[in-house]
């Protein structure tokens, strides 16, 4: 008989023990060790059982045990004492208190919006990178004291659960999440309620949401559920599963999680008595609606119009973009936004957001399709600081969103780039931290300082490492594989062979990830011929560990993964090569510490970034990898193999060319460095490259140091900026707003009359002295309100300039054809030169002169 519902019920804790439920309802336990090895000692069994879970840990342990613990000398002294390293690490001063010490004017509060956050596998509200991404930025802001609240859904099934089918096809399941039964705690009002957050839908319905807090370290993570007894049947299953359902049932989650979430940031401040956050830092355009609930909060609070809430708003906004492809970005009918943000009868004034038109808000997520609402461009306007997450993604998404800004070079587009890191306590196996705690001391790694004290250790030491922790991996293989195996219709009979499967001694490649096409999970089958020679190598044998999850709709995905199947599965090659089913956190850990080389090969420049790469070269990993994401940047020859990659030509002829050049290395490159030993058995220039990739790259890839970035360069200057805004009842953005309007009216007369030069020799040399007089129409503008540019860079035979230089020019006065500017340009370059002048508005609170989108140009 199936259960209608299901809870949770917890233990009773001894007095003594008391302290154990603080210690589990923080998160921190999931990147402490010996917060993870106490909740083991109270029965290793179940700890193992329920996949290292503390919460069902003491729902199922018994109470006798309990008894006895609370009587145990040693036990309690452990726990005594984990429980004040806790509260030590929540209350001592960190990076972030010591910035501010030092006068820094440093955000007092950050809202972090994402659709999904990695941060435990216990707490299953993530599919894939961007989640892990989001998890390990929450982990990394509380090590450094940063005081961020993450906002998203809890999702009742969370991402599905992936086995095979006995042909080998991927097969989901969506267990039921019951959030008592997760490290989780209600948002109560002061009289124990629950904090209910609405946000009004269609049909004169009210969508709402209680709010469960995760804590993760200092930084508490709000997750909106809307499984609740006020909701309808369809509104209770708005947060029932990540990334499932049709387009309206995403724009309701996406309404939830923006314009709800604000609501729940709201609540929280109030309930617990902090200040609101200065900063709203959108993790993608999934929450890009959030933008637009600000703006609604200042115009029906304050009383500034659309033009200066949303200015007011834009000052204060971080966007980041994850996808380098348009298929990757949310696009909805615009239809189906005017549905949801109209009036009850279709009028324009909004019923969800009272005091705006949905005019306006539409017009912010516009198309040059009038037919579609694009997130991401609803997050780059709404979005004063926006970036890529590598150099070459935020290259990309410059040259991918220049149509938002005409008229001016792709490099110019104001996005950044702040490229993504892991968090070294979560992802860097034991061994390793043990290593950096002896040569360093605590804290140093994700201080990234102490690495270079690796040059100490003996190499030796290294390789006993990389060999324990491969044979670590080798056991979860064969774990695993038995589980599939049973769960694809084996009997227990028949897999004796399973014992057998990977050799500790062997050379181990690993390749997890999801699996759109762009990511090519059987470009290693290209040559299944040439693959079975690797692996079956007598001397230098290869083995292959693959894992990665298909969207449940994208049979294409499906294909290629029972193909990756179909291969391991045949009998002489399946002790070299197998696939793990149900890819997740605790599985990553182990191929992340195990395995050797770490293969990624995309279709480049389509990975955004790709940290899977970055948490085994945390592990001494190396890289074999097309030059794509971090890799194009972080790859210095030393620390791994970069995969030429084959620009230019047609997809099938290029993946063929990428396939042997990928074969090549490792028959050439990779297996001899492995393979060729010393006297002590020891690979001298492999573990070399180990020893470098871990002094060298680990403080690079550190999620310590990008989040450093996010609060130096993004955070602080946005909270600089909307304070400056919202100083004196907002006096900046009405003056912001005022010249927007002023300048955008006059835009249309603004031309550049004529361009004169003088000073040239004859045959100019660089460095040469260039003058240039431009005459310029202003129309209503003043000299003030812009700022006049000479461009000078190379020129092609079809007379575009490329490599400019630009050079401010001054205002000199005024003459019969219009204001006149001049600037002196010393020549930068040789060749085919060229120049032009721009005229562009100017601001004290504009963050780039490319914010408007418009330039004026002869």
């Amino acid at each position: 008989m199936k259960a209608l519902r299901r809870f949770t019920v917890r233990t009773h804790l001894p007095e003594r023990l008391a302290a154990l439920g603080p210690l589990i309802a923080n998160l921190r336990w999931s990147w402490d060790p010996p917060t993870q090895d106490l909740f083991a000692s109270v029965d290793p069994e179940l700890w193992e059982r329920f996949g290292q879970d503390p919460v069902r840990l003491l729902g199922e342990v018994r109470p006798a045990r309990l008894d006895a613990l609370a009587e145990d000398g040693e036990f309690l002294a452990r726990l005594d004492a984990v429980a004040a390293d806790l509260d030590y690490y929540l209350s001592r001063p960190r990076w972030y208190q010591q910035q501010e010490e030092r006068g820094a004017a440093l955000p007092t509060g950050i809202a972090y919006f994402s659709m999904e956050f990695g941060v435990s596998e216990v707490l299953p509200n993530y599919s894939g990178g961007l989640g892990i991404l989001a998890g390990d930025h929450l982990k990394a802001a509380s090590d450094l004291g940063l005081p961020l609240i993450g906002v998203g859904l809890l999702y009742r099934s969370g991402y599905f659960r992936q086995s095979l089918s006995a042909d080998g096809w991927q097969t989901e399941h969506y267990p039921s999440y019951d959030p008592q039964g997760l490290p989780l705690k209600l948002l109560t009002e002061s009289d124990g309620t629950a904090a209910i957050i609405g946000v009004e839908v269609p049909g004169g319905r009210t969508l709402d949401a209680r709010v469960w807090i995760a804590q993760v370290g200092r930084v508490p993570l709000l997750l909106l559920d809307s499984d609740i007894v006020s909701n309808d049947e369809e509104l209770r299953g708005v947060t029932d599963r990540l990334y499932g359902g049709d387009q309206d049932h995403r724009i309701k989650q996406e309404i939830l999680a923006g314009i709800g979430g604000v609501r729940a940031v709201r609540a929280y401040t109030r309930i617990h008595g902090i200040p609101d956050p200065e900063v709203f830092h959108m993790n993608e355009g999934h929450a890009g609606f959030l933008g637009a609930e600000r703006i609604r909060e200042l115009v029906t609070t304050t009383g500034l119009d659309f033009d200066e809430a949303l200015t007011a708003v834009r000052a204060g906004t971080v966007f980041t973009t994850h996808t380098p492809v348009p298929a990757g970005i949310d696009r909805f009918p615009i239809e189906l936004v005017r549905h949801y943000f109209s009036g009850p009868n279709g009028e324009n004034d909004s019923a969800l957001l009272p005091g705006l038109t949905v005019d306006r808000i539409l017009a912010l997520g516009r198309e040059t399709d009038p037919t579609v609402f694009n997130m991401a461009h609803l997050g780059l306007r709404l979005g004063q600081r926006c970036n890529g997450v590598s150099q070459l993604h935020g290259k990309v998404s410059r040259g991918m969103f220049e149509g938002l800004w005409p008229g001016f070079d792709t490099a110019e587009v104001p996005i950044g780039s702040v490229t993504n890191g892991v968090h070294a306590p979560t992802w860097a196996a034991r061994e390793w931290i043990a290593f950096a705690n002896r040569l360093a001391g605590p804290d140093r790694v994700e201080e990234a300082r102490g690495w270079e004290l690796l040059q100490t250790v003996d190499g030796s030491d290294l390789w006993d490492t990389r060999n324990t922790l491969r044979a670590q991996l080798v056991a979860e293989v064969r774990r695993r594989l038995r589980r599939s195996w049973l769960e694809r219709g084996a009997t227990e009979a028949e897999l004796g062979w399973v014992d057998t499967v990977f050799d500790p001694d062997v050379l181990t490649v690993g390749f997890a990830r999801r699996v759109p096409t762009y990511k090519r999970l059987t470009l290693m089958l290209r040559d299944p011929h040439r693959l079975r020679r690797l692996l079956l190598d007598h001397d230098r044998p290869v083995q292959l560990v693959v894992a990665g999850k298909s969207h449940p709709a994208d049979d294409g995905g499906k294909a290629l993964i029972q193909q990756v199947v179909r291969f391991a599965d045949e009998h002489d090659v399946r002790h070299r090569i197998v696939f793990l089913p149900d890819y997740d956190m605790s599985m990553a850990r182990y191929l992340y510490w195990g395995c050797d080389v770490w293969l990624n090969n995309p279709l480049r420049p389509l990975e955004a970034c790709g940290t899977s790469g970055m948490k085994s070269a945390l592990n001494g990993g190396l890289n074999l990898s097309i030059r794509d994401g971090w890799w194009d940047e972080m790859f210095d020859g030393e620390n791994g193999w970069a995969i030429p990659t084959a620009d230019g030509v047609d997809d099938t002829r290029r993946d063929d060319l990428e396939a042997a050049a990928l074969y090549e290395l490792l028959e050439r490159s990779v297996l001899p460095r492995f393979y060729d030993r010393d006297s002590a058995g020891v690979p001298i220039r492999w573990i070399e490259m180990v020893r470098h990739t871990l002094e060298k790259l680990g403080p690079q890839v550190l999620a310590s140091r990008m989040v450093r970035d996010y609060a130096v360069d993004y955070y602080t200057p946005a909270a600089q900026a909307a304070r400056t805004v919202a100083d004196d009842d907002y006096a900046g953005a009405k003056a912001l707003a005022e010249y927007r309007h002023r300048v955008e009216a006059a835009w249309p007369a603004v031309r550049v009359a004529q361009v004169d030069s003088d000073g040239l020799p004859e045959f100019p040399e660089i460095g040469a002295q260039l003058t240039l007089t431009a005459h310029v129409h202003l129309g209503d503008l003043a000299p003030s309100d812009v700022q006049v540019q000479a461009l000078i860079g190379r020129v092609g035979q079809d007379e575009i300039l490329s490599a400019t230089v630009a050079v401010p020019m001054q205002h000199t006065g005024a003459d019969a054809l219009g204001e006149v500017f001049t600037g002196d340009i010393a020549l930068p370059l040789a060749g085919a030169v060229g120049y032009t002048v721009r005229v562009l508005p100017q601001h004290d609170l504009m963050a780039s002169p490319a914010e408007f989108g418009i330039v004026a140009l002869p």
